[in-house]
């Protein structure tokens, strides 16, 4: 019997070295090696996923390929298509994952069910639950098509077995830490099974041009459990936001090689399961306090969407003394941090002793700098205890000279504000000057600088800076 051959393989980059290492040398992250046994190498030819013999490839030219049809499916949810780019690509593979109960699996459901009803055949393969579980699931979702396939199976080459013999609309894994590849003795879950599964997975899926849908669970990072190679593997990574325990969830895209990875999708838990979110805007702003001091709302771009949020912020005495605490949620800390510098050097906001928290609420997150003006604003009304008038909002990216810069796609931040009825907009003088001529029924008022977008928003902020 031939001698196992030991290996360290890092769950982070794939990098496999013969000898631990506490570091990578691949990515340089710590802890990451981990040890696998590598079977001795066969004398029969490679197969492919099918189980045909590959033959030799040879380079061809362009022009001489074929084109594969990029025709879209739709998920039946529009929100899930807009993520996609459109809908669901013939031979696409796309790696879905979220904290444990964020709906992966009812979203997923719903789209074998939409897919199903149009009479399509779908397999469903499910490690996790068995079938009576499924059925419960199914049946408070209103799904009852027979062409919907429910197979409980965790050998892979079984599923692809299965999948290139019913040759699928749709093939759902649900998850791939199940899988298992007989070949391999290591446990479900470990660097070696999601590795080799999700290979052999994704190979079939190109070559029965069948679309794949796989779960992954997520460490206690928040990033998906395996190699780091699985992301790069798939076509399209999507990953669910949001807390449990809410009634909302936003899906975001931060892979795509089909679409665009700025869009995100809203969605509401229901008793007949996720529900698109048709406004987001006026779902995240309709329990808003009105005349609250620390509260501001800002529109910001995720992808070709205008979305309105509240950003607030609540400032107080440190009690420590030391060093005040700075804490926010939904917005990078490193930006936070850079803002309330600004505030200290440009405008003289005595903040060394306070504690300062920022938070946008609904469980939001904001990527972009056009609501740097805005937290700004929030941190400045609560510690003068002001509050910015209800029907304003304000848009703006604040550089280190305390300047206000302009932000893209302004006509379209306002345009979405005046249909939410706002009535009034502090903006940077770019934004000002090119939409001034639109007829959004919203007053528009220019800002140069952080001192004077205070001024605007704060009654009454220069006497108070300066007593």
């Amino acid at each position: 019997m031939a001698r196992l051959r030991k290996k360290y393989v890092c769950y982070n980059c794939g990098h496999e070295t013969m000898q631990w290492f506490g570091r990578c040398p691949g990515c340089q992250e710590w802890n990451s090696l981990v040890e696998e046994f590598q079977p001795p190498q066969s004398s029969t030819p490679a197969v492919s996923a099918s189980g045909a013999k590959r033959t030799n490839s040879r380079p061809t030219p362009l022009s001489q390929l074929d084109v594969i049809s990029q025709h879209r499916q739709s998920t039946g949810l529009a929100e899930l298509d807009r993520v996609l780019g459109g809908g669901i690509v013939p031979g696409g593979v796309v790696l879905v994952g979220g904290e444990p109960g964020a709906g992966k699996s009812t979203l997923l459901l719903q789209v074998a069910g939409h897919l199903a009803a149009g009479g399509q055949l779908v397999l469903y393969v499910s490690g996790e639950e068995s079938g009576p579980q499924i059925r419960l699931r199914a049946e408070r979702l209103g799904i009852w098509q027979d062409s919907l396939l429910i197979l409980t199976e965790i050998d892979v080459e079984a599923v692809i077995a299965h999948a290139a013999q019913l040759k699928p609309a749709l093939c759902i894994i649900d998850s791939i830490q199940t899988m298992v590849h007989p070949g391999l003795d290591s446990a479900p879950g470990s660097i070696a099974q999601v590795r080799e599964t999700a290979s052999r997975l994704i190979a079939a899926a190109k070559e029965g041009h069948i679309p794949t849908f796989l779960v992954g669970h997520v460490n206690k990072g928040g990033s998906i459990a395996g190699p780091k190679v699985l992301e790069h593997a798939v076509d399209t990574v999507l990953y669910f936001e949001g807390d449990r325990r809410a009634n909302f969830r936003i899906l975001r895209a931060v892979k795509n090689r089909y679409g665009s990875t700025n869009e995100i999708g809203v969605f509401q838990m229901g008793s007949r399961g996720l529900e698109a979110v048709e406004n987001p805007s006026s779902f995240f702003l309709e329990e808003r306090p009105r005349r609250v001091p620390g509260s501001v709302v800002t529109a910001c771009m995720e992808g070709t969407r205008p979305l309105l949020v509240e950003v607030q912020a609540l400032v107080g005495p440190s009690p420590f003394g030391g060093t005040p605490r700075r804490q926010s949620t939904g917005i990078d800390s490193r930006r936070l941090a850079m803002i309330l510098a600004v505030l200290e050097k440009r405008c003289g906001l005595q903040l060394q002793t306070q504690d300062v928290y920022v938070n946008v609420a609904g469980g939001a997150r904001i990527d972009e700098p056009g609501a740097d003006l805005a937290v700004a604003v929030a941190v400045g009304s609560s510690l003068y205890n002001r509050a910015v008038d209800a029907d304003t909002i304000i848009i703006g990216e604040i550089g280190l000279a305390g300047e206000v810069r302009s932000v893209p796609y302004g006509d379209v931040r306002l345009a979405e504000a005046a249909k939410l009825g706002f009535k009034r907009a502090i903006v940077p003088a770019r934004v000002y000057q090119s939409a001034a001529g639109a007829d959004l029924q919203l007053e528009l008022v220019a800002a140069r600088s952080l001192a004077q977008s205070l001024e605007l928003a704060l009654p009454r902020f220069e006497h108070q800076r300066n007593a």
